[in-house]
């Protein structure tokens, strides 16, 4: 019995010793890469809000109009175990409703994984994907 705990506190100790060493490759990451970074892409929103942008967050910066919102709304929509970015579930039931010639395109990583997600207002369903991510695409005026 004793000899058991010595060996599982060695364990602990040899797996604690190797913390800081981790801690400081963290910290040698260099702080001005930002770990976000997408790139969004919109045509036919029928505003200002056409063209091709770069969004970071975690520090907050790009050529995006409004780059601080955007931030915002997408770690609002960030829920853990959730793809603020996916499609809309092949089998779901949308209104029949055309919400305008609008499309996108988002690539890029968002907390660590990579992005590439296409938007348009073709139906009901996507019409609310893509107004849950204003503004970090733009509200149409369609």
């Amino acid at each position: 019995m004793l000899r058991r705990l010595v060996l599982t506190a060695a364990a602990s100790i040899a797996a604690l010793s190797a913390l800081p060493a981790t801690a400081q490759a963290t910290a040698d990451a260099s702080p001005s890469a930002p770990t976000d970074h997408l790139t969004v892409t919109v045509s036919g929103s029928g505003g200002a809000g056409d063209g091709t942008y770069e969004l970071n967050c975690h520090p907050t910066g790009g050529t995006h109009p409004d780059a601080a919102k955007a931030c915002e709304r997408l770690r609002e929509v960030t829920v853990w175990g959730t793809d603020p970015f996916a499609p809309v579930p092949k089998d779901s039931m949308c209104t029949m409703q055309y919400g305008g010639p609008a499309t996108a395109h988002v690539t890029g990583t968002w907390q660590g994984r990579p992005v590439d997600a296409t938007y348009d207002r073709s139906n009901g369903c996507e019409i609310s994907r893509w107004d849950g991510l204003v503004p970090v695409l733009p509200a149409t005026s369609a």
